[in-house]
This record gives structure tokens, C-alpha cells and sequence, in this order.
């Protein structure tokens, strides 16, 4: 029989019996964990949980970052027929607690001293929960009346493992499984109820695309309350992966050298933020390093199509590949542990430019599509059969189709139940004839290949009604190593204007070149030297643009976008309405001096 719930799939899971189906750092070291470790765990917090009250389709919050404790928590809750609902590390307390009281959690996990508190805090707005569990991080004390992960597994050390595994297998298909909160770019979250035959039939169906082995090594880095990110996991889980986590995203470069990963998925900015560093490093070596370099570039830019379909140049342009792999391209791979397979991005669109350079350079990224409502994935580009500027084709089992109006609608066994108490929404998101209504902007080619044009309801409409789609020009404007973030903005008006915010690792070093003070940001953006390289960027990216198209005006901001300043989500999309408001005099400056 083929697996039907995530419980089963954890019960496949034992059979690998693995010495390393995880690592963490502990002390300054990757350590493993073995399966029977993770089993033990498991089958006892299941058993504490049971003794704490939790009963199946109960609601148990996690608010923690990507660690062994995270699968202990998830298969425990899912075993014993309850539903967890991640909450994401870096949200502040308030909209943590909206989460957690949306959801009517009994129970919830905080990892960290901060979150714990910050939890605690808010504990009036929370009337169904019953027990805030810590996490505690290594070194932080403990008060007696707390209760922590560790007590309440060690608790349940009479757990039968016969009895856990036949309340496992009571858990049907079309139970809840999970409630995921969107990031909400506009107003507040809505809780995704997604059923364990939703995330069960992506994760099989995403395995003709992961093609990952037992003897693979994952960096797990993007946070495991992004929907990527865990069905990933669990499709490492059915192989027998090892599952690497990583300590924090500031800290992947470093560990890529510890763990040497064969594959990881990430967003697009990560991939970004590698090339910049690439190509900063590039601009301070000598001039023959960089003629080097860009030589190196174009030759991997010509080998492309052949690394597309797996194959190795022949010829004269072999030749030449052979040298600018190892002059260049083998130092990059070199940097990613020197086992590394492949990539996945998804989340975002992956810049073109950014894709060529990866691919030229033997580091294959292979892009893909999906939204939390489709737990996630719909399409993906794969190994022999990858196209760039694509998201590649639909997985199994998913139908997709183009609505009259360009939206991407999809039909599958993956698709959400529904918005956790909001009819209305979920007859908005779900048309009666059972199709998904993505939101999304695109084209499919003859090949059965989605394009994503644009976001429907990020769709400007300027003053003479033309349509226009932000997404590729912010896009080509963050292909410049000296641009790391941009929004562009024309709704209404007679022409674009756009806010950049300069990518500062670039930005810095290229200003103390020219002999600019770097110490105050807010004066270095606005120096004309400055200026004037930025607008040889936008210059750059209008000249490539039909003429409705380009930016008139642009404002360059001396402070990054982040999830702190609540101006990104959670999974780093930007948030127009929250920067739309946070500029809004700029914005009209903009428009006010160019009229």
C-alpha cells in the first residue's frame, strides 16, 4: 500500500535505521543523530502530549528555528492525530500570539528565552492555550514552575511502541495535518488547512523531481514554517537522507564547508547574495583575475544549453569549459563542500541572470513554483528536462490551466481544504468546479513549461491604463551587484518611479575606492558619485524596456527592507502596502519634482 499520511511516512522512516539521520552543532561541532534517537523521541513526546489532554485534530503551536527538536515536535503531533501549526521564528510576540489564538492552539512550543516570554506576554489574548512549552537554548536557565521539550519527553518514557504505532495508523488521509499561516503581504494571516493527502501526494509526487538518494546529505536553512522547506524535509525523510541543519543563514557559507551538503533549497535572495559576494570579490583582484573571470563567464554562458541537458561540451568549447572550471567555476563549487549535486529556489522568481551564471558555472539551480494553498509545489524544472525563465512543468497529479485573464488556476490532490474560519475567502480561493485561483500571472508553453509573468493584484495600471508588471524590472534591477532590493511604483501615474535600496557589501567598497565616506549611509546614498552608478544601472535595465516600461524617477534608501521592520514577510517577499506607507513622502517627492 502506498503512504497516505505523514504518520505513515515517519513509520517508513524507522526502517532506514540510519547512525546520521540528523546533525545539529552542538559546541562548535556537527554531531548525529541516529533514527533510533529520533524514534525514541518521538514515541514519548507522543505519549506526553496524549497525557497533557492533546487529542486528535487538537492545535499545537511551534515557534522555533530549524533544529532536531523541530521533526521530534511535528511527527509527534501528526502520530497522534493532531495538527501542527508552525509559527515563524522571527515574527515579534503580538503576531505570534495572533497565530496561536487564531488557531486555538491548547499547546504551543516557543524555542529561546525571548519567544518564551514574548509568548507569555501575551498570554490574556490567548484563552485557549493551556501549556507554553520552552525550548531552551544551550546555557539558558530554567525556572522551576517551567516546563521544557526535554521534561516532557523524558516524561513519557513508558511510551509502548506497538500502542504508538497503531494510534498512527488510525490517522486517515483527509485528516488535518497542518495549519499554515500565509505571510500576509496584505492584512492579517490566514491559517492553510492542509490535510495529510495534501502534503503526502507532493512530497511522492515531488520525488520523480528531488532526485535524491540514502546516501545524500540536505542543508536544511529556510525555515521549517515555510511550506518549501518542510515538504522538502519530509521528502528526505522517505529517501533516508541525512538532514543537516544549518545554525542560521548568516551562517550556511560556513557550514556548506562543514556538512558538504549534496543539495538544499532556498529562496532567490540567497542565490543573489552569493553571486554579489562573487562579483564583489571579483572587482578588488587584480585586472587580470577579472578579465579571467568575465572570459570564464561568457564560456560558461555558452556552455549553458549543454549543462541544461546534463552534457559536456565537446570541441573547442569543451576546451575551454575544462579551463574555466578549474580557473574559476571549480573554486565556486568549491565553496559549496565539494559535493554538491544540485539546487532548488522557489518562493520568489529566480532572476534569469542569476540562474545563467549558476548554470554556467556547473551549479545547477533548478527553479520551481507552488504556494502554501498547494502544499507546495505545482511545477518544477528537474534534471534532463529544465528550461530557464521557466518554473518548469507540473509535477504528477497536478492539472494546470490559463484563466481568461492570465491567471495561473490548479486542480490536484495537493490543493488546501480551505482557510481556517474564513468561508468566504476559501469560495474566493476555490471555484466550484475545484480549481485553485493562484493569483498569479502566466504562460504556458508548447512544451507543457509555466512562465510567471507577474502577480495579479500587483499589476500596475498606469494612467493611460496600460498594464505593467513590476516583478521583471525589479527583477532586472536587482541583476546589478549594486542594487539589492527595489520596488517599483506607478499606479495611477503617468510613468514609473522605483525605491532601491543599494546592495551595501557591493556599495561600500566601490565608495572607499572612489575615496567617499561610508560611515553615514543616509549621506552616502545621496552622494552624486553614487547617484550617478545608480542610474547607469536603471539606465541600463530601461534601455531593455519598451518605453511605458522605464523609470523616470528613484529615490535610493539608506536602511534594508527586512522582516524586522515588518516590511518583508516572513519568506522575504516584499510588502507593497507597508512600503508604500513607510516612503509615502518620498514616494510623492518623486512624482511631485518630476511633474
Amino acid at each position: 500500500m502506498p503512504i497516505q499520511t505523514l504518520a505513515e511516512l515517519f513509520l517508513e522512516t524507522i526502517k532506514f535505521d540510519k547512525p546520521d539521520c540528523l546533525l545539529h552543532k552542538v559546541e562548535g561541532r556537527f554531531r548525529p543523530i541516529s533514527t533510533g534517537e529520533l524514534v525514541r523521541d518521538v514515541q514519548r513526546l507522543a505519549q506526553a502530549l496524549r497525557e497533557a489532554g492533546v487529542k486528535p485534530g487538537d492545535r499545537v503551536a511551534l515557534m522555533a528555528e530549524n533544529g532536531p527538536h523541530w521533526p521530534t515536535v511535528d511527527f509527534a503531533v501528526l502520530c497522534i492525530g493532531a495538527v501542527l501549526v508552525p509559527v515563524y521564528p522571527t515574527l515579534p510576540a503580538d503576531q505570534a500570539a495572533y497565530i496561536v489564538n487564531d488557531c486555538g492552539a491548547r499547546l504551543a512550543f516557543a524555542q529561546g528565552r525571548d519567544r518564551f516570554e514574548g509568548l507569555e506576554g501575551e498570554r490574556e489574548r490567548l484563552p485557549a492555550l493551556e501549556r507554553l512549552v520552552l525550548i531552551p537554548e544551550p546555557g539558558e536557565a530554567v525556572a522551576e514552575e517551567e516546563t521544557t521539550l526535554e521534561e516532557l519527553i523524558v516524561s513519557g518514557e513508558g511510551a509502548d511502541p506497538a500502542d504508538f504505532e497503531a494510534r498512527a495508523r488510525q490517522v486517515q488521509e483527509d485528516d488535518l495535518a497542518t495549519f499554515i499561516y500565509t505571510s500576509g503581504t496584505t492584512g492579517n494571516p490566514k491559517g492553510v488547512m492542509l490535510t495529510h493527502k495534501n502534503i503526502v501526494t507532493n512530497a511522492v509526487s515531488s520525488l520523480d523531481v528531488l532526485d535524491v538518494g540514502g546516501d545524500f546529505t540536505g542543508l536544511s536553512f529556510l525555515p521549517l514554517s515555510h511550506s518549501f522547506e518542510r515538504t522538502v524535509d519530509y521528502v528526505y525523510f522517505l529517501r533516508g537522507c541525512t538532514i543537516a541543519y544549518a545554525e542560521s543563514v548568516a551562517a550556511v557559507g560556513q557550514n556548506l564547508q562543514e556538512v558538504r551538503p549534496h543539495f538544499f533549497v532556498s529562496v532567490p535572495r540567497v542565490y543573489e547574495k552569493v553571486l554579489a559576494k562573487v562579483q564583489e570579490n571579483v572587482a578588488t583582484s587584480s585586472p587580470m583575475k577579472q578579465r579571467i573571470f568575465h572570459w570564464a563567464v561568457e564560456v560558461g554562458r555558452a556552455a549553458v544549453p549543454y549543462r541544461l541537458r546534463g552534457q559536456t561540451p565537446a570541441g573547442l568549447l569543451g576546451l575551454k569549459v575544462a579551463l574555466a572550471d578549474k580557473l574559476v567555476f571549480g573554486k565556486i563549487r568549491d565553496r559549496l563542500g565539494g559535493r554538491f549535486q544540485f539546487a532548488f529556489s522557489g518562493g520568489a522568481p529566480l532572476s534569469r541572470d542569476v540562474a545563467e551564471f549558476f548554470w554556467g558555472a556547473g551549479v545547477p539551480i533548478y527553479e520551481g513554483y507552488g504556494l502554501t494553498e498547494t502544499s507546495p509545489v505545482l511545477t518544477a524544472n528537474k534534471p534532463g528536462n529544465a528550461k530557464l525563465g521557466t518554473v518548469g512543468q507540473a509535477i504528477a497529479d497536478v492539472t494546470l490551466k490559463i484563466a481568461e485573464d492570465g491567471e495561473i488556476l490548479a486542480q490536484g490532490p495537493n490543493i488546501m481544504r480551505g482557510y481556517w474560519g474564513l468561508e468566504e475567502a476559501t469560495r474566493e480561493a476555490i471555484d466550484p468546479e475545484g480549481w485553485f485561483h493562484t493569483g498569479d500571472i502566466g504562460e504556458i508553453d508548447e512544451d507543457g513549461f509555466l512562465r510567471i509573468t507577474d502577480r495579479k493584484k500587483e499589476l500596475i495600471v498606469n494612467a493611460y491604463g496600460k498594464n505593467i508588471a513590476p516583478a521583471p524590472i525589479e527583477n532586472e534591477l536587482k541583476a546589478s551587484r549594486f542594487i539589492g532590493q527595489a520596488m517599483v511604483i506607478g499606479d495611477r501615474h503617468k510613468y514609473l518611479s522605483a525605491l532601491l535600496v543599494p546592495d551595501f557589501e557591493a556599495l561600500i567598497p566601490w565608495a572607499r575606492s572612489q575615496g567617499l565616506a561610508t560611515e553615514d549611509r543616509a549621506a552616502l546614498v545621496t552622494d552624486e558619485a553614487v547617484r550617478k552608478l545608480l542610474q547607469g544601472e536603471v539606465d541600463a535595465t530601461n534601455s531593455r524596456n519598451a518605453k511605458y516600461e522605464r523609470i523616470v524617477k528613484w529615490t535610493a534608501l539608506p536602511e534594508e527592507w527586512t522582516v524586522e521592520t515588518e516590511e518583508l514577510t516572513p519568506t522575504l517577499k516584499t510588502k507593497r502596502r507597508v512600503i508604500t506607507k513607510n516612503y509615502a513622502a518620498a514616494i510623492e517627492a518623486m512624482y511631485a519634482e518630476a511633474s
